[in-house]
């Protein structure tokens, strides 16, 4: 999904509207799972690309969670070229910057630590043989693909593995501090911010590109507090309607990746790992970097349509906050040290997949 309560999914895409209420409130905390699978919500209130808080994942692998081609948006569906990963640090709040000595930014308000790790894990992520983003790449797009398809034919253009990690560029936007309750309006104007910032000022330049809109510590972005751990979503063309932040770069992919420690168990701490302070920090960003490279415009590309529970998950919604099953959360070794991250969903083996050997 795009919101990820623990896994998420924000059915809403951006030029629908980014910021809006959930209608339906989730509980304020949620324990960590003790269980194998977490109970699916009860109501449907979660946009695409949400990751939900623990306790409101879906329960395990069923035929239900099938998905399907969406058809492309704008002519989007995967990101069939090399994603390009921009982490965007936003708001003065996370304080003095430093770099550590490999290379990373570090804040002296980031008292987690979630900053570097999270740079070092999208530095790893297509290293070190790890066959975590293979469960991917059997997801594509383009004019062979017709809507609906639940498989790819032999000529469609897949997600590509990818090689030797997927970080582009880190951004400090210390310009301002970041508004308390940032709207996700205000998310998805930073992110054409950061396009610029970039140098990526095209819709070409943008394919296959991925903001990540960090905020700091004590920040509640889009109300996320209690009400799931991250989403992701888009910024449309500006030459086209209907857009509610208008993006003078063609599409932009981004997320709201919050500073979801603050939310304790309900957003992962301590999931698999003990302490396990990261653990749902590195879930969440795996999470909503492969729904984003799976269905970069929701929901233009993969999703679940099977008129089940399921419909309008995708792919890491399908599988978020398991443990002890197939497919469920795992540490997962890369070329530059090991990441908890959860499962996605393989249509082509009907389970939760943490590895999957690259399909091209």
């Amino acid at each position: 999904m795009s919101i990820f309560t623990a896994s998420g999914k924000r059915r809403r895409v951006l030029h629908a509207g980014i910021a809006a209420a959930f209608g339906v409130a989730l509980v304020a905390t949620v324990p960590a799972m003790s269980t194998a699978s977490a109970a699916a919500p009860t109501h449907n209130t979660l946009r695409p690309g949400v990751m939900p808080l623990v306790g409101h994942a879906a329960p395990a692998a069923t035929g239900a969670k099938t998905l399907s081609y969406g058809g492309g948006i704008d002519g989007i569906g995967v990101m069939d070229g090399k994603p390009k990963v921009y982490l965007v640090f936003y708001g003065t709040q996370w304080g003095t910057q430093g770099t550590d000595s490999k290379g990373n930014l570090t804040f002296s308000k980031d008292a987690k630590g979630g900053a570097p790790v999270a740079q070092m894990l999208f530095k790893g992520i297509g290293t070190g043989s790890e066959k975590w983003s293979g469960t991917m790449t059997q997801y594509c797009d383009g004019s062979g693909v017709a809507t609906g398809a639940t498989s790819c034919a032999s000529t469609a253009a897949h997600v590509p593995y990818p090689t030797g990690g997927v970080l582009a560029g880190v951004w400090y936007d210390n310009a301002a501090a970041e508004p308390q309750t940032a709207s996700g309006h205000q998310l998805g104007v930073q992110a054409v911010a950061a396009a610029k910032h970039f140098g990526n000022l095209t819709a070409a330049a943008n394919r296959d590109s991925y903001y990540v809109i960090l905020s700091p510590h004590g920040t509640n972005p889009d109300s996320y507090q209690g009400s799931y751990c991250a989403w992701h979503d888009y910024n449309r063309d500006s030459s086209l309607t209907g857009g509610a932040v208008s993006s003078p770069y063609g599409d932009i992919a981004f997320s709201n990746q919050p500073y979801n420690m603050d939310s304790g168990s309900g957003c992962g701490v301590g999931f698999l790992n003990s302490p396990g302070t990261l653990d749902g920090w590195t879930m969440t960003l795996g999470h909503e970097y492969s729904e984003t490279i799976t269905d970069q415009n929701p929901a233009g590309g993969w999703t679940n349509n099977t008129g089940s529970s399921y419909s309008g998950q995708e792919n890491a919604d399908e599988c978020a906050w398991l443990k002890g099953v197939t497919g469920g959360a795992g540490n997962v070794k890369m070329g530059n040290g090991t990441y908890t991250l959860q499962g996605s969903w393989s249509n082509l083996n009907n389970h939760c997949e943490l590895y999957h050997a690259t399909v091209s």
